[in-house]
């Protein structure tokens, strides 16, 4: 059997103990789940409803919304007056974040498509994306070329099926048909390693952007905010490593506060509501977050990164 890396342990001199760990906890009953959580501290009016509840949501998913209540993260005992109805109410608000968030997503990404196909195709041909002279790194353009094959050739999408049977080359459908069934984190890749910039300009100002880094850096955290909701993990009050970046002057409105964590959700959020602005200045994203918050006043936005001042920004403004 594969037996587990082990943990290795510092010591004075730049010696190491090597220690082999294995993993012999058993699975748990909801009933024991529960009696744990009670041990820890964690108030639970009602155990039969706990129980339902952990049978449809497991332990280690809310335990994603209750260490923040954690008062060490070792023995995983809970603050004083750290209720099981309070977990709920942020997994439930996080839930309902994820889906008013994806839907937002999926405007951006299919506006940023139609964009690139739009600018990048009458100069450069219908299939510039296979093409190495037009790469700024010739390893991530294989790559990326191997991963876009890949999700192609998966594809279900009628008009791919259909150009198939009827085409044998290139190996790949034109531009307009191939941007449209690949990832998101695919079309950033290809468009951040795209050479010509006048061209990634112009697609950015499409979005209000000065400059094209600015797309390729929010493309780049945008993928990685999509994929967390995509996989129902946590997004509400979680530490982006993929930072977007913040121009402190952008031609439409904007932000005027930039003492917020730049990892955190509200960077993000601010980047949405930006980006959807150019797109359709009749989105309703402001009202529709300003709506959810409203139905969830035990949640503070200052655990999203939200500065106090925020709904006075000019970009929070209906």
């Amino acid at each position: 059997k594969p037996r587990p890396l082990p943990i290795r342990t510092a010591y004075p001199a730049g010696h190491f103990l090597y220690i082999d760990m294995r993993y012999i906890k058993q699975a748990m009953t909801l009933a024991q789940q529960i009696q744990i959580l009670q041990n820890r501290g964690l108030m639970i009016a009602d155990t039969n409803k706990a129980e339902r509840t952990l049978d449809v949501i497991s332990y280690f998913r809310l335990a994603d919304y209750w260490y923040h209540l954690e008062a060490n993260h070792c023995t995983h005992q809970f603050l004083p007056d750290s209720h099981f109805e309070e977990v709920l109410a942020y997994y439930y608000f996080d839930k309902d974040l994820k889906a008013l968030l994806f839907k937002a997503i999926q405007t951006i990404e299919v506006a940023v498509r139609s964009k690139v196909v739009k600018h990048f195709t009458p100069t450069c041909g219908p299939f510039w994306f296979m093409d190495a002279a037009r790469a700024v790194n010739q390893r991530r353009f294989q790559a990326n070329l191997y991963t876009i094959k890949k999700e192609v050739g998966r594809s279900k999408e009628r008009y791919i099926r259909e150009h198939f049977r009827k085409y044998t080359a290139p190996d790949l459908p034109p531009v307009w048909k191939t941007l449209e069934v690949i990832s998101l984190g695919a079309l950033s890749k290809l468009f951040n390693n795209f050479s010509e910039s006048q061209l990634k300009h112009n697609v950015a100002r499409e979005f209000g952007l000065n400059h094209h880094k600015f797309l390729s850096s929010w493309l780049e955290s945008l993928t990685s905010l999509r994929n967390h909701c995509a996989h129902h993990a946590r997004v509400w009050n979680r530490a982006y490593p993929l930072k977007p970046a913040m121009p402190r002057v952008m031609p439409n409105k904007w932000i005027t506060n930039f003492t917020f964590r730049d990892g955190s959700l509200y960077a993000q959020l601010s980047c949405i509501v930006y980006w959807l602005n150019a797109i359709d200045a009749n989105n309703t994203f402001v009202g529709d977050l300003k709506l959810l918050l409203l139905r969830n006043k035990s949640i503070d936005p200052v655990m999203m990164g939200f500065p106090s001042n925020w709904r006075q920004e000019p970009l929070w403004q209906l």
